[in-house]
């Protein structure tokens, strides 16, 4: 239980913070950097075992020992050891206590450090003795082997495992299966808080998080209310809400943005992240703070092929109706975000949703529930995004009941690859982006260096007639597929883009000055601006392998180099600045190395 206000709890523990915790100074803040249009995080935590020294005692608990009273008398600086193999369940809350940057409280399994992969490399189920899941990648497992301390969680309809109490600090959790019993009552949050209360300067380091494969389990990790958090080397899997008969219909491994509570700043940095509607999700409920200074980075980003219903092998829920599967990553309240080096994996439309990965939407969802919410100072860079329907959106949209949020604008997205887009096997829209500005307006977005070959779509456009036009957006040196419509309205009467002759006309007619320049439109057939490059097929690019959704080659062809290569590409050094165009397959080979 709180026992402060919540406005009033939220202006102490800023002070606190500010004021108290040299933490804060860990790593410098980046002094206004930006990434085009986009501000960088300012703050970015450092994690490891040397950050979290606990250099007090240490304490075994066994099977069948208390874990709540070893929790409620441990002290600063010492550490709990779980019994590794040995199972806890109930619910098990982590207490305020005086704590501080130099006494940090460890919880882990007793195995020693040997037993679990290096600090940096992600823990897989192989760890808990698991040498496999059906339809996941494969995690190279050759000796399965349970070194992990398990928490299940003893209840129904609730949340549970672990919760934060109010205030709780400097905790770090490590080498721990969480979970819950399999049984068809829904689970809520793995771990979250106790109630809307704070805490802060938590890592989950080297965890298994899960739900049962046929069960609603909404969330792994609830972080409302929560700042200075790390999430680390981990993986998460079967989150996941059943259509129909199900009790919830939004399922996350990471969820944020809601509350009355300043979050962040946060890093969720080298974990595979599994769950049906969105791996990672920021607002979408009542908030009056916006989270900021996220980190996301090198995370696998999936769900399994086999929760599509049409696909060979489906697995659904105990009923037999599907999961609900929306997107992969999606930011409803959410500001100085970075997004890199990343894999996001299979989407595919159905429900509510067509198809796409990614949704930068700022949004209120009910009357007053969030109209503060924004979306703002994102940066998208060095990521690859394969087997879904559609690409993503940047939609500015007033939900029907709540009206507008507060802001959505300054979005930098660059150097990313999208394979294997494809409308009928995902059952989606196959297009590559929706730019969307109704209210709030959107302003400021750099869309460069990508390459997409959506089948059905390039843009959807939507503005309001009348109404101020989408300012500086920018769209350049990428190399695209124009589907089979190019660029169209999304709809309405009073659509900016609604009943305009071509590409150009609904850029002229939506957009304040844009800059669109330098881009290989592959198949258009529409009237572009000056500048851009209208071509016929993929082979007219100088691709060295052009094999879309099937592990292609997307470099540019270089003289005769491959052998496949018939001289150079016309595209090599061609964009503004100076570089190939499409995206930096290279840079983004190095920053997902070793994310799948």
């Amino acid at each position: 239980m709180c026992f402060l206000s919540s406005r009033l709890a939220a202006i102490v523990l800023y002070l606190l913070l500010v004021c108290q915790t040299p933490y804060l100074q860990a790593r410098p803040q980046s002094n206004g950097k930006f990434d085009g249009p986009a501000e960088l995080p300012r703050v970015y935590l450092r994690s490891s075992p040397a950050d979290t020294p606990a250099p007090g005692k240490t304490r075994l608990v066994r099977a069948g020992d208390n874990l709540q009273q070893a929790l409620n008398s441990v002290a600063c600086g010492d550490t709990l050891q779980l019994e590794a193999g040995a199972t806890f369940s109930g619910t098990f809350h982590l207490r305020q206590k005086p704590c501080d940057d130099a006494h940090w409280i460890v919880i882990r399994t007793s195995a020693p450090d040997t037993d679990l992969p290096p600090e940096g490399t992600r823990l897989t189920p192989c760890y808990a003795g698991v040498a496999s899941l059906p339809s996941r990648p494969d995690y190279h497992c050759d000796n399965p082997r349970n070194v992990l301390a398990r928490i299940t969680f003893g209840g129904v309809n609730a949340s549970g495992p672990i919760f934060l109490d109010d205030g709780a600090n400097h905790y770090r959790l490590q080498g721990i299966e969480i979970t819950r019993p399999v049984h068809e009552k829904p689970v809520q949050n793995l771990v979250s808080p106790a109630a809307h209360c704070p805490n802060d300067h938590v890592v989950f380091d080297r965890l298994w998080v899960h739900g049962t494969a046929q069960d609603e389990t909404t969330r792994g990790i609830y972080l409302s209310g929560a700042r200075y958090v790390s999430i680390v080397d981990s993986y998460f899997s079967d989150f996941h809400c059943v259509a129909k008969t199900g009790a919830c219909v939004d399922s996350q491994a990471i969820a944020g943005g809601i509350g009355d509570l300043p979050e962040g700043p946060f890093k969720i940095v080298n974990n595979f992240l599994e769950a049906a509607a969105e791996s990672i999700l920021f607002g979408g409920g009542h908030a009056t703070t916006t989270p900021a200074d996220i980190e996301i980075r090198h995370n696998h980003l999936y769900k399994p092929p086999t929760w599509n219903p049409d696909q060979p092998g489906f697995v659904g829920g105990f009923s037999g109706n599907p999961f609900i599967v929306k997107n992969n990553f999606e930011l409803k309240n959410a500001q100085r975000v970075l997004f890199e080096g990343n894999i996001l994996e299979n989407t595919w439309g159905g429900f509510t949703q067509t198809g796409f990965s990614i949704l930068l939407t700022p949004k209120n969802q009910a009357p007053n529930v969030c109209p503060l919410c924004q979306v703002t100072d994102v940066t998208l860079r060095y990521n690859r995004v394969a087997h879904t329907a559609s690409g993503m959106q940047v939609a500015n949209t007033p939900s029907d009941t709540g009206g507008a949020s507060s802001a959505g604008e300054r979005i930098s997205i660059h150097d990313l690859l999208f394979e294997d887009m494809d409308s009928t096997k995902y059952n989606g829209s196959g297009t590559f982006a929706y730019i969307i500005s109704n209210a709030p307006k959107l302003r400021d977005v750099l869309v460069d260096h990508i390459t997409a070959f959506p089948p059905d779509v390039l843009f959807g456009i939507k503005g309001i007639v009348g109404e101020p036009k989408i300012i500086n957006f920018t769209f350049r040196n990428s190399i695209l597929g124009a589907g089979r419509r190019e660029v169209v309205t999304t709809g309405g009467a009073t659509n900016c883009a609604t009943r305009q002759r071509h590409t150009a006309a609904i850029l002229d007619n939506c957009f304040q000055d844009p800059s669109v320049t330098h881009n290989v439109i592959v198949g258009a057939n529409s009237f572009w601006p000056k500048e851009n490059y209208l071509v016929g097929s993929p082979s007219d690019v100088g691709f060295v392998n052009f094999n879309n959704g099937n592990g292609g080659n997307y470099h540019l062809c270089k003289a005769k180099e491959p052998p496949s290569c018939k001289g150079s590409s016309k595209y090599l050094k061609a964009g503004t600045d100076g570089k190939d165009l499409g995206a930096d397959i290279d840079a983004i080979a190095v920053a997902t190395s070793g994310a799948d």
